[in-house]
C-alpha cells in the first residue's frame, strides 16, 4: 500500500510568504528589541544591503523547504491518503504536524544552541514560541488548503 500525496503548490508558496511575513512582524515590531538584546546586538546596527537580501534569500529557501517538507508529514497522517479511512478535521493535522516537527527537530537543535554556542534561555524560550507558531502557521495552511 502506498500513500497517494497530492502537494499543493500554491498553498506551499501562501505559506512561505505569510510565513516570510509573520517573521518580519515578530523580530521587528513585536520583538525586535527584546530578540537583539538577547542576541547580544547593538541597538542601532544596520546590517549592509547585501547581508540582508542574502540573508532573507537564505530565509526565503529554508521557509519553502520547510513547508515543502511540513506538506509532505502532514498528508501521511490522513488516513484517506492511505486508502483506509476518513480523515479528521484539517486543523488536527495541522496542529499535530507542526507540533511534532517542532518538539523533534527545532526545540532540540535550539537546546543545542544553548548548550554548545552559550545562547541564553531567555533566548531560547523566544526563539522557540517563535518557530512553535511559525510552524502552526505553515501547517494550518497547509492543511486546510490542501
Amino acid at each position: 500500500m502506498h500513500p497517494e500525496i497530492h502537494i499543493n503548490y500554491l498553498a506551499v508558496a501562501a505559506a512561505v510568504i505569510v510565513s516570510f511575513f509573520f517573521g518580519w512582524l515578530w523580530h521587528g515590531p513585536l520583538f525586535g528589541k527584546k530578540w537583539a538584546s538577547l542576541m547580544k546586538m547593538p541597538m542601532d546596527c544596520k546590517p549592509d544591503p547585501k547581508v540582508m537580501l542574502r540573508g532573507m534569500g537564505l530565509t526565503l529557501l529554508g521557509t519553502f523547504l520547510t513547508a515543502y517538507v511540513l506538506a509532505h508529514s502532514a498528508e501521511v497522517w490522513r488516513p484517506s491518503v492511505w486508502g483506509v479511512g476518513t480523515d479528521s478535521p484539517s486543523y488536527v493535522y495541522g496542529f499535530f504536524s507542526g507540533f511534532f516537527t517542532w518538539i523533534g527537530f527545532f526545540v532540540p537543535m535550539l537546546l543545542g544552541a544553548v548548550a554548545w554556542e552559550g545562547r541564553s534561555w531567555g533566548l531560547f524560550g523566544l526563539n522557540a514560541s517563535y518557530h512553535f507558531v511559525n510552524l502552526q502557521i505553515i501547517a494550518m495552511i497547509l492543511a486546510h488548503w490542501r
